[in-house]
């Protein structure tokens, strides 16, 4: 009976260590895919301050402005016409 006893003491330990050691794999894991997906959302919102810089530039509107066909006030407006086709 005592032997028996002892199995069952000794099936609970492993029973618990396993659950814990598999708790941890996933776990770590988990912490694994969390870093990656942090390290993609803080290389996205670099790109993103850069990006914000680069267009809220005074030049770099200036230059959409006139890709648009807008000019700055008191601008002269010049058509011209009849230039041969390249």
């Amino acid at each position: 009976m005592g032997r028996v006893a002892m199995l069952c003491v000794l099936v609970a330990l492993v029973y618990l260590y396993a659950s814990a050691g598999l708790h941890m794999l996933s776990t770590w894991r988990q912490a694994r895919h969390d870093n990656a997906t942090v390290a993609a959302l803080e290389s996205e919102h670099s790109q993103l301050v850069h990006q914000h810089e680069a267009l809220t530039r005074t030049w770099t509107l200036e230059a959409e402005a006139r890709q648009l066909g807008m000019m700055k006030r008191g601008e002269q407006p010049y058509v011209i016409s009849g230039l041969p086709n390249n």
